[in-house]
């Protein structure tokens, strides 16, 4: 049970938990313990973008469903979180938003766009080079899209025939309109955290795979390291520092519960008992719900043909194509009624058809484009399901559980019902494989609770200011940490890996004592 001495602990190597364990190690006299739960990342399925989807419901993935939605019309919803070195960023769409100024000022102090935008640029590798909103040096690579399928680029063209505008820039001076997204590729290859901050592995650190924690260790409330279990065997690893819980929003709150954190009443009906009655551990679950127009065709260019040999002279001599693919392209964003301060509705445009939480057999070529609700009003919440912890959370997220949610995606399915008609896209919308009955108010919604599935970007359950407090610290624990994106007091405005590892990136000075970067005056 006895087990080995850190001074820091950090749980989960994804997203988060990859930055801070190289940013922590950059200090020689600091030892640093880096626990995931899954396996290495040294497989093709990650390397080759287009692959990443390959994974789901594998060892490679924790393999989370919602509870019953009841606004959903009770159906459960597919929660693909990457179990593996990189974590989510070892399976996701790679796309590299950082959301709109405005979803960090919401933050408080120490958060701010301003406050946050240096180290959005530190961790950058861009290849569009050094400027006020773009950084170049950093771990993580960013560039542009390799693909270019002709179904996106034909959505840009429709979408600016429909009267919004072109950008192609995101990350820029303003977030409206429509383009190709960024990616966190590298010549074509994806370039997931592990990747980017932990090779080469720095001497310091101690990275331990295939470790499930399952309880953080606490003498009265201080938090003095984790226990762990691989397979049968049971270990205690100790952080003469602080405990960090990067395992992510359905992970960490879980963690926390396990280990007599949370709220004092669901603690003592599963039978956990209560350390720290935190009421709030758990609460806040926030998602971005997504609903898809999905069409079949002819047209021999959708990733089904990414395979053919030509396609792969692509990606080995020339490092783009269709394997480069990181699915959802292109897109864009709009702010549906007028008066809105920023945008309220996300578009992504994919060379495939998106059905079953993506879950269903490619038979056919085909193309989905559809809305995702950038700030949803509802609230869900994580909560245990025994005191097991090998047992699955139980989540639900409660999507339109707020009326206006529900509004505001049948106003975004208008906008997508309108681009796909035009002419841009005729070719690629011949066959009509999921899409409302009519236009009607009526029948989108009823499209809407009967289609929309997950982005996959959770956050919110343990928020800034209710369960950490500004330096991420858990109120009444000391030292434990939460980094990762169940901190965020709202979601942003746009695709989440890129502010979690902003927020890895300030965390660690932070947590090292290192004076805060300076903040943006440009941009």
């Amino acid at each position: 049970m006895s087990g080995a001495r850190y001074d820091y602990v950090i749980v989960g190597a994804g997203s988060a938990g990859c930055v801070l364990a190289a940013r922590l190690c950059a200090d020689p006299d600091v030892t640093v313990c880096l626990i995931e739960a899954g396996p290495s990342d040294d497989i093709d399925e990650i390397r080759i973008p287009v692959a990443g989807g390959a994974l789901r419901r594998t060892r490679y993935d924790w393999d989370y469903d919602t509870h019953d939605e009841p606004f959903c019309g009770g159906r459960r919803l597919f929660l693909p979180r990457g179990k593996v070195l990189g974590g989510c960023s070892s399976l996701n769409g790679q796309v590299h938003i950082r959301g709109n100024r405005l979803d960090f000022d919401e933050w408080g102090p120490g958060w701010s766009y301003a406050e946050l935008l240096p180290y959005f640029l530190r961790c950058e590798d861009n290849e569009r080079g050094a400027s006020a909103y773009h950084g170049v040096g950093g771990p993580l690579a960013v560039s542009e899209n390799r693909s270019r399928n002709p179904m996106c680029t034909s959505t840009i063209e429709a979408a600016v025939h429909s009267g919004y505008s072109a950008n192609d820039d995101f990350n820029g001076a303003t977030q409206d309109g429509f383009g190709y997204y960024q990616v966190t590729q590298r010549n074509g290859r994806r370039c997931n955290t592990a990747s980017a901050y932990l090779r080469p592995r720095p001497p310091n650190l101690t990275v331990r795979t295939n470790l499930h924690v399952e309880q953080v260790l606490l003498t009265g409330t201080t938090a003095t390291g984790v226990r762990c279990r691989q397979l049968d065997t049971v270990e205690e690893i100790h952080a003469e520092r602080e405990v960090i819980l990067a395992a992510g929003a359905y992970n960490s709150p879980q963690l926390l519960m396990l280990s007599g954190i949370g709220p004092a009443d669901h603690l003592d009906a599963v039978g956990v008992p209560v350390v720290v009655d935190h009421p709030e551990v758990g609460r806040n679950l926030q998602d971005h719900p997504s609903v898809y127009l999905v069409f079949g065709h002819d047209e021999p260019i959708s990733v089904l043909s990414a395979g053919t040999p030509e396609n792969v002279r692509l990606f080995t001599e020339e490092n783009r194509g269709p394997l480069t693919s990181n699915a959802p392209e292109a897109g864009g964003f709009v702010r549906t009624s007028a008066g809105l301060p920023a945008p309220d509705i996300q578009f992504h445009a994919l060379p495939l058809m998106f059905v079953e939480g993506a879950l269903a057999e490619l038979t056919e070529h085909g193309y989905s484009f559809g809305p995702t609700l950038l700030k949803p009003a509802s609230r869900g919440a994580v909560t245990l399901a025994s005191a097991d912890p090998s047992a699955k959370p139980r989540i639900r997220h409660r999507y339109y559980a707020e009326p206006g949610d529900l509004d505001t995606m049948v106003a975004g399915l208008h906008v997508a019902l309108d681009i796909t008609r035009q002419a841009a896209l005729r070719q690629y919308t011949v066959r009509p494989v999921s899409v409302p009955d009519s236009e009607s108010d009526e029948d989108l919604r009823t499209f809407t609770r009967a289609k929309t599935e997950s982005l996959f970007h959770p956050a919110g359950t343990c928020a800034i200011g209710t369960v950490v407090d500004q330096d991420l610290k858990v109120l009444g624990i000391d030292g434990l940490r939460v980094v990762d994106a169940s901190v965020m007091p709202t979601l942003t405005r746009g695709n989440i890996n890129a502010p979690i590892i902003a927020i890895a990136e300030r965390a660690a000075d932070l947590i090292s004592g290192t004076q805060p970067l300076r903040r943006a005056t440009a941009a």
